[in-house]
């Protein structure tokens, strides 16, 4: 189907191969290369298509926004052409992170302003609660630690979202990852421009953005800052642990404070937590995420002590850090080492926060834009640099039952662990978590890892002959000397992963983000289905 973007159209549905409109003779190809499929959302300030650009080999599919001001007198149209170039130019900044969809085009035609953005698949965590039931503390704080991030780079980049809430952070379906979507500036600009002359304006008409019940006191009075976000941020965490709309929850009358506590069941540190990103007042609120970040890190919980077994920290006497790659199977073990203390992902982000020195430059940006020092992971740590060589924790070691067992209770994240040489060939797994985990070695033929995330995993050396490992993440993952043959990667991720000598023959590689050189490292053969779906040659 085609779509027409005409404002006034009163039957924009067309047939797919449409020059112009039935309904008003409009051209249906906007730039004459976009052609819109079908409508997102309308509002106030425009409205939203899913679009295909017709100009590039296989027509990917992209996100078109149309902005309407309301006022087409010139004086008007002027003042928001120029807003709007502006804003376009800071979406297009922003959009570096690989968790803000990239900005591909801007421009305007026929009075009306475009912005052309990344296609995000996936579904908002507004609708993750309405299939999946609502979220317990430890996925809350995993749920922070992940966005988080996010909001300090683009605080880093001086611009202040204004409108974070469920339906506008997405869990992108390639790799799980939250994506945060909609930002609020361009609006706010353009929304200036729609006030008739000789209409007074106040703070909810002209300048204010954001959505009712998200937005704090100070954003309504025109006057929003950073912290402001960490409040939209504190209200969508409730909403993730309630399954309701800020107008659904009482308010004190006289302090304007929402009376969330008695709706959920947190520990007393989170609800602390909670609490100070949901004051009213922004003096007594998080000034920083960096703030938030601290906080969490005291706030752990223990991973189910039934899932774990003792360690086996590799280690010398002249050597206290601990051996990141384990040895090749038949090596022995010591029965007698202790087993380290169970940990989660927020007392992971503790330790490695007391062990790394904190960079408050925010132009620390590496590996072009990939990892910075807002946008870096917990491995990392806050800073983005590179960790201070001090002895690291021990990796907790699981056997092959542990792994099945704790997966069957539903545990999914087994990050920063030890399952190196385990044995779990034809393992039911999908959507398993093993983020910078150590997995040398191991056995999983013919298992189902399907959506898997392995970024920063050492798969050196592991068996994945005939694994599931579609739609899997494998960013900075090691799979080097990995044997992946007839192994299904379709629509995996392999950006800046290892292929150094790994097995690649007979194996899956439809829709597969990869480069050239990185599959030039790897083993192929004339059976192996290259990214463009052909077999026994590359795109």
């Amino acid at each position: 189907m085609s779509y027409c973007v005409n404002p006034d159209c009163p039957q924009p549905k067309n047939p797919i191969d449409a020059f112009l409109c039935q309904a008003c003779g409009a051209r249906l190809l906007v730039r004459n290369r976009y052609r819109v499929t079908k409508s997102l959302g309308q509002g106030g300030f425009g409205a939203t298509f899913v679009a295909i650009d017709v100009s590039l080999p296989g027509e990917p599919i992209c996100v078109i926004k149309q902005l309407r001001p309301s006022n087409n007198h010139e004086k008007f149209l002027r003042m928001a052409r120029e807003l709007f170039e502006r804003e376009a130019r800071t979406l297009g900044k922003i959009g570096n992170h690989p968790q803000i969809p990239r900005l591909l085009d801007f421009f305007e035609e026929r009075r009306n302003f475009y912005l052309v953005q990344e296609y995000v698949s996936g579904h908002t965590i507004h609708q993750e609660v309405k299939q999946m039931g609502l979220f317990k503390e430890e996925k809350i704080r995993d749920f922070l630690i992940e966005i988080l991030p996010v909001i300090t780079y683009i605080h880093s980049q001086q611009v202040i979202h204004r409108d974070i809430k469920p339906a506008n952070i997405l869990r992108r379906e390639q790799d799980g990852k939250l994506v945060l979507i909609d930002f609020g500036a361009v609006k706010n600009y353009v929304a200036q421009m729609e006030t008739p002359e000789g209409v007074e304006q106040n703070a909810n008409t002209a300048f204010a953005v954001g959505t009712s019940g998200y937005a704090p006191p100070e954003q309504l009075a025109m006057r929003p800052i950073f912290a402001s976000d960490l409040y939209a941020l504190g209200v969508t965490c409730v909403y993730l642990m309630t399954g309701k709309s800020p107008k659904d929850i009482e308010y004190n009358p006289a302090t304007g404070e929402m009376m969330w506590q008695k709706h959920v069941q947190l520990g007393k540190q989170m609800t602390q937590v909670l609490g100070k990103m949901l004051e009213v007042s922004v003096r007594y609120r998080y000034q920083s995420v960096e703030e938030v970040q601290r906080a969490l890190a005291s706030t752990a919980v223990t991973i189910d002590s039934r899932a774990a077994l003792p360690a086996r920290p590799q280690t010398s006497p002249s050597n206290p850090m601990p051996i990141a790659k384990a040895a090749p199977p038949g090596l022995p073990s010591n029965p007698n080492t202790p087993p380290p203390a169970a940990t989660s992902a927020s007392q992971r982000m503790a330790d490695r926060i007391k062990e790394q020195r904190v960079s408050r430059d925010p132009t620390n940006i590496k590996n072009g834009g990939e990892i910075s020092r807002i946008g870096a992971d917990i491995r990392t740590g806050i800073g983005g640099v590179a960790p201070i060589q001090t002895p690291q924790r021990e990796q907790l070691k699981l056997d092959a039952q542990g792994v099945l067992a704790a997966f069957r209770r539903g545990q999914r994240t087994f990050s920063e662990m030890d399952i190196s040489t385990l044995d779990l060939s034809k393992a039911h797994l999908p959507g398993i978590t093993l983020s910078s985990a150590n997995c040398a070695y191991i056995n999983l033929q013919g298992a189902n890892l399907a959506a898997g995330k392995f970024d920063k995993a050492d798969l050196s050396g592991a068996v994945l002959k005939d694994t599931v490992l579609s739609r899997g993440y494998f960013s900075y993952a090691n799979l080097q000397n990995a044997d992946l043959r007839g192994a299904d990667l379709s629509d995996a991720y392999l950006n800046y992963a290892n292929l150094h000598g790994a097995n690649l023959c007979g194996a899956n590689l439809k829709g597969v983000k990869v480069t050239e050189d990185q599959l030039n490292q790897a083993k192929t053969n004339f059976m192996t289905v290259f990214p463009n779906g052909k077999r026994g040659g590359f795109w």
